[in-house]
């Protein structure tokens, strides 16, 4: 069963915006905090904007005053707008209930670049 399905992504310059979205299964989003991660090559996976379910945020420092979370949940969308990107910003980005949980699979991802 697909949990969560990431699209928005792509090649954008230092500077740009970009918008993510996430559909995720109904199960799912009704129940828990949602979540924004990223991993770069060679690093960890990492949140980096959390959302709870009365839209309560919180972000990472790295992202702070430049990234911001939304939930619809209506239709079941968690989305990220990315304003002021940066090249330290390329990575793949996933969605996932925060915190994770074993039981609950991963997505495909979406990938970010940010390059010149």
């Amino acid at each position: 069963q697909v949990q969560f399905v990431e699209s928005g992504g792509g090649l954008v310059q230092p500077g740009g915006s970009l918008r993510l979205s996430c559909a995720a299964s109904r199960s799912i989003f009704r129940l828990y905090a949602m979540g924004w991660y990223r991993q770069a090559p060679g690093k960890q996976r990492e949140l980096v904007a959390g959302i709870s379910s009365g839209g309560n945020t919180n972000y990472a420092d790295s992202v702070k005053g430049r990234f911001t979370i939304s939930r619809d949940n209506a239709k079941n969308v968690v989305s990220l707008q990315m304003n002021s990107l940066k090249p330290e910003d390329t990575a793949v980005y996933y969605c996932n209930t925060q915190p994770t949980y074993d039981r609950i699979t991963w997505g495909q991802g979406t990938q970010v670049t940010v390059s010149s």
